[in-house]
């Protein structure tokens, strides 16, 4: 690499005493993280370690690095001007419920597709263990758990992988329209982003075929998040009962439909083979 090269200009390679790797950034010091993004970027799907797998060993990797005192203030400083946060979390509503109270619901309402996808993909409900919480972010990230399911129903993204990114993509067009602090709304996108960067890459590096259907679960996702109400403060308890349509009406949801993204999320899975094309011939 020539060291005049335009795109090479302004580098400074500041001098160190320490012999590990020495950054600004903790993420970058991190060398949990630092392996977790590289494997989780570059691998290519498989059944012997799946995605929910990789996102059950980056939560604690991400909460060694978070400072939950200052997360703690942050809150409290937002919720001094943000009477709609104050007042959910104010509430402080933690739901108990279990698969089998929506086993009597309509199969075309809410909780009735959801009971009957967790039935034929045998998921379980409890993304987040359902305790007591102890702060505000605990709160919030329980209710993120609790309300995950039915994100990926309300916004149209199936249960796969590539529905996955319409919940992260709602998620991060939506945080900031709805809290000012700018440092506690990149504290609650930390981990969507890592979720969700692992899907653009992988795709382009391994299935580009399903890059298309990638871009459509991506502007759907910003659509909605743009438009919508706060969905991540919605008690999804109180639309069980409706249909799609009706509970998207119910909760202020706008612009989403439903996308169908199964084979191509069972490609990225690992679980088809790719390209599909010539599986076929």
């Amino acid at each position: 690499m020539a060291e005049d090269a335009y795109l090479y200009r302004g580098v400074n390679q500041l001098p160190t005493m320490s012999s590990v790797l020495v950054s600004s950034s903790k993420y970058l010091n991190s060398p949990k993280l630092r392996d977790w993004v590289a494997r989780s970027q570059l691998k290519k799907g498989g059944l012997d370690f799946p995605g929910p797998a990789e996102m059950y060993e980056l939560l604690p990797i991400l909460d060694e690095l978070r400072d939950f005192d200052r997360i703690e203030a942050l809150f409290h400083e937002e919720r001094r001007t943000n009477a709609r946060l104050d007042q959910w979390i104010g509430e402080g509503f933690v739901s108990s419920y279990k698969l089998e109270d929506m086993a009597d619901l309509p199969p075309e309402s809410v909780g009735g597709i959801l009971y009957g996808a967790c039935k034929a993909g045998n998921y379980g409900l409890q993304i987040v263990p359902w305790t007591q919480p102890q702060s505000q972010w605990q709160f919030f990230n329980m209710r993120a758990g609790q309300t995950h399911d039915f994100e990926h129903i309300l916004c149209g993204g199936g249960f796969n992988y590539l529905g996955e990114l319409l919940p992260y993509w709602m998620r991060l067009a939506s945080i900031h329209r709805f809290i000012e602090n700018e440092e506690l709304v990149g504290e609650i996108n930390v981990l969507s982003i890592f979720g969700m960067t692992r899907i653009l890459t992988r795709s382009v590096l391994h299935y580009p075929a399903i890059w298309p259907k990638v871009i459509e679960c991506i502007e759907h996702g910003l659509a909605i998040g743009r438009q919508s109400g706060p969905i991540w403060m919605a008690k999804m308890e109180d639309i069980w009962h409706l249909s799609v349509p009706d509970a998207r009406a119910a909760l202020d949801i706008v612009g989403a439909v439903d996308i169908e993204s199964e084979s191509e999320g069972l490609i990225y899975e690992g679980k088809l083979p790719y390209p599909l094309a010539k599986a076929a011939e």
